[in-house]
């Protein structure tokens, strides 16, 4: 299966041949196993809140907290980890540039969107173990940043073409 290939070229990154092969996965392939790696993400909060023996959560049936849950939880959480990875990949552009690589924002966006993949894990082994907060995942962002850094050294030098500067 593509995503558990795509997983396990991940967590290799930066290596440079795990680079080229996440580089010819699609986005679609990669905006899809984003949505699943957040799904695992999300995974502690869930049952955080399935877990809730009094109070309002545990009146409400599963169905409706599930809903809940997708609703209020999920999606935000995916449009905020989408709209990040989008200023990241920018950043990230603008360092490409000043570096003078030839890398384009969707070959960033990509690549940032599988460095995340280590964080998440850990994150989402560390909250099964013990209650931790949301707040870690700002950390995570660091990591990202020095591993798009790296991808953009390992790409090619543009080539200074004659008549421009």
């Amino acid at each position: 299966m593509i995503f558990l290939e795509a997983l396990r070229t991940s967590i290799r990154l930066p290596a440079k041949k795990a680079m080229f092969t996440l580089n010819r996965i699609g986005m679609d392939i990669t905006v899809v196993y984003m949505f699943i790696l957040l799904i695992l993400v999300s995974i502690p909060s869930l049952i955080d809140r399935l877990s809730v023996s009094s109070g309002t959560a545990a009146d409400v049936q599963l169905f409706f907290l599930l809903m809940y849950f997708f609703i209020f939880y999920y999606l935000p959480l995916v449009i905020f980890v989408f709209v990040v990875l989008s200023a990241v990949a920018y950043v990230g552009v603008l360092i490409s540039r000043a570096l003078y690589r030839k890398i384009r924002f969707a070959i960033l966006w990509k690549m940032c969107a599988y460095t995340t993949t280590m964080p998440f894990l850990i994150y989402t082994v560390v909250a099964l173990i013990i209650p931790i907060n949301d707040n870690w995942l700002w950390l995570f962002l660091l990591y990202t940043f020095i591993l798009m850094i790296k991808i953009i050294i390992v790409y090619p030098r543009r080539k200074k073409r004659p008549g421009r500067k």
